[in-house]
């Protein structure tokens, strides 16, 4: 007997199954909080040169009058973000006659900033605007390339120690890291602990994922998969509740943390997974939590008989002894093909995703609003996607949402900026086949490697998923070559995995492969 017959006979989807999905909730939750933390921490509000009155020219004016004064206008009339006159021109105002040439240069004094939307963020707190922007948006990719150090790392570790004992360090680690980088002194000092914050968030990232598969049955395997998904769409929308309520950077980072106090009072009634404890030997535990299984789910008739002995002998039989590393995802032909195909895939669905999601600001609207309507419309997106995967197949449904996405980023490149309920319902739209191809994705990459390398295939595949996030942010620093070149960027990429994923094979009701033969040579 294996572990899946076992594991059906107990009830794959039961009360423990259900209970183990709940209590990882807590954690996950957290999750895009902290992933999608950049569209409020970080967010520039309007802000013009900090212009003195040294002359005492300004006397009682009035602020447009002011800046009239001292600051040039952009072509759209309103008071330019990084330039200042060098002196004040004082033909602006009757009265006054100044023979000055008007030369501008860059804000010499600092920076004023509307604070009728936040009240502090990392732009207004040490000056990350204009020739330092770049600096803001970095903060998104140092976190990004946290995520995606700590996800092999977490995934080493947690196959070495187990699951459970990853994920208290993952928690413990995030909380402490963001708390310090929420009392962060300077610019540099909250670079490294967000790093850290992503390196120790990881393992949540991906232990919770492996733990939920390893305990649900075969057939409730697409069910989970698409379930689990929903704890980042009622993270999302935490988030936009959290940040309209706390305009302080600092705070919002402690309040964005703080269901992990929750997970970690939860931890001790987490189970460890029984799989990883037969493959390394450790039967009497693997029987006492297999057999809390069967209790909870009302099945323990079924393990009167079993012992821990058995259950060894069956992961013996089973157990070929070959040692496998992420170099065999590229050993052989077929195998090889599909590892770099998914690389692609991954590396687009991530990039065009978090392009989307770290760009609020850009529809017209609120940006509380914008975020709120991308993580409503999740949901039902997601409920749809789970009928889709069960009638039609994976390879379409990831073929068909990366060529959407990239067609509403296309339509959205000719709609013009004032069209901004246009915009918004397109790029909603967008979002949502966005979100479709990386919860498909997901399910997909676990039935397309096989069971012998599949945690590898999973940790290479994060791997590439995270350098593309990581590198998403900086694209729309691009804006400034020409500003619809983010865009395209965003498309081209969409585009371009979405023909990459038609090359892989479909496993709509087909068995798993078990080994790197049954890739080669199908049975």
């Amino acid at each position: 007997m294996n572990f899946d017959s076992l594991l059906s006979k107990i009830n794959g989807f039961g009360k423990f199954q259900i209970q183990l999905a709940l209590i990882q909730a807590l954690s996950r939750v957290s999750l895009p909080c902290h992933f999608l933390l950049n569209n409020f921490m970080a967010a520039v509000p309007n802000h013009h040169c900090n212009v003195l009155d040294d002359g005492g020219l300004f006397g009682n004016l009035t602020q447009e009058q002011k800046l009239s004064f001292g600051i040039p206008a952009e072509p759209d009339g309103t008071p330019s973000s990084c330039l200042m006159f060098t002196k004040p021109q004082s033909e602006h105002l009757v009265g006054f006659n100044s023979s000055d040439e008007a030369f501008t240069v860059q804000c010499q004094n600092g920076w004023v900033y509307d604070n009728s939307t936040y009240k502090s963020t990392l732009a207004t707190e040490w000056d990350l605007v204009c020739s330092r922007k770049g600096l803001n948006k970095a903060t998104a990719t140092i976190f990004f390339i946290g995520v995606m150090l700590g996800a092999p790392l977490f995934g080493f570790l947690s196959d070495r120690f187990g699951r459970r004992p990853l994920l208290l360090v993952s928690y413990l680690g995030t909380m402490i890291f963001a708390v310090l980088s929420a009392f962060s002194s300077s610019y540099v000092m909250f670079a490294i602990m967000r790093f850290l914050t992503g390196m120790a968030l990881a393992g949540t990232s991906i232990i919770s994922i492996a733990l939920n598969v390893e305990w649900f049955g075969i057939e409730h395997r697409t069910f989970s998969g698409v379930i689990i998904s929903l704890d980042w769409t009622i993270g999302n929308i935490l988030l936009v509740g959290i940040a309209y309520f706390i305009k302080d950077w600092r705070m919002l980072i402690l309040a964005v943390t703080s269901p992990l106090i929750l997970a970690v009072i939860a931890w001790r009634w987490l189970p460890e997974s029984a799989r990883w404890l037969l493959a390394n030997g450790k039967a009497d535990a693997a029987h006492y939590y297999i057999t809390q299984c069967a209790k909870t789910n009302n099945r323990t008739k079924v393990m009167a008989t079993i012992t821990p002995a058995d259950l060894l002998q069956s992961v013996q039989v089973e157990n070929r002894g070959n040692k496998y590393s992420i170099v065999d995802l590229f050993k052989t032909p077929n195998i090889r093909k599909l590892s770099i195909c998914l690389g692609i895939v991954w590396y687009g669905v991530s990039f065009t995703y978090y392009g989307i999601s770290l760009n609020i600001t850009g529809f017209g609207l609120d940006p509380y609003l914008t975020q709120f309507i991308f993580a409503s419309i999740e949901m039902p997106m997601k409920i749809g996607v789970y009928f889709y995967l069960e009638k039609i197949g994976r390879r379409s449904g990831e073929v068909g949402a990366l060529l959407l996405t990239g067609l509403c980023l296309f339509i959205n490149l000719f709609v013009a900026q004032d069209k901004w309920i246009v915009r918004t319902v397109v790029a909603v739209l967008g979002k949502s086949f966005s979100e479709a191809s990386f919860t498909i994705l997901f399910l997909y990459t676990t039935e397309l490697f096989p069971t012998v390398i599949r945690q590898n295939g999973l940790g290479f595949t994060s791997f590439i998923a995270r350098l593309g996030v990581s590198i998403s942010p900086l694209i729309m620093l691009l804006e400034d070559v020409w500003h619809l070149l983010p865009a395209v960027t965003y498309c081209a990429v969409a585009v371009g995995s979405g023909l990459v994923a038609s090359l892989l094979p479909e496993t709509l009701n087909t068995c798993l492969p078990e080994c790197i033969e049954d890739i080669e040579k199908p049975r």
